[in-house]
């Protein structure tokens, strides 16, 4: 009784058992030209342009930040429920972005539907 022959064909590498550490991966030869191989984490430096030459970025207003708030927060500051809020938004008088499966209400559209809706009473 003979023993089977091993194959000249590399062997995959096995993960480690629990608390061993991983067998090295083997070396790549030809991969790569080594031309191109650089250390992890470095970039290919690339000319810069002297400051006549480089483009001039355009001036653009700083955006203005836009606080949204949760309908849960919207429904305190209005003190009604958060159905109410939900009625409002989906009826188009109360402007809302969703996202993903909530809805968050800029505080401007919220001043705004105060300031509107607001009577006067005799």
């Amino acid at each position: 009784m003979s023993l089977p022959q091993r194959s000249t064909a590399q062997t995959l590498a096995r993960p480690a058992a629990y608390g061993q550490r991983p067998a090295p991966r083997p070396a790549m030869h030809g991969a790569y030209p080594a031309a191109r191989m650089m250390p992890a984490g470095a970039r290919p430096q690339q000319p810069v342009a002297p400051a006549a030459q480089r483009p001039v970025p355009e001036q653009r207003p700083a955006p203005r930040a836009v606080s949204f708030l949760t309908v849960a927060e919207v429904a305190a500051i209005m003190r009604v429920s958060k159905m109410t809020v939900y009625r409002l938004v989906h009826g188009g008088e109360l402007s809302a972005v969703r996202v993903g499966r909530s809805f968050r209400v800029p505080e401007t559209a919220v001043r705004e539907y105060l300031s509107e809706a607001r009577t006067d009473v005799a």
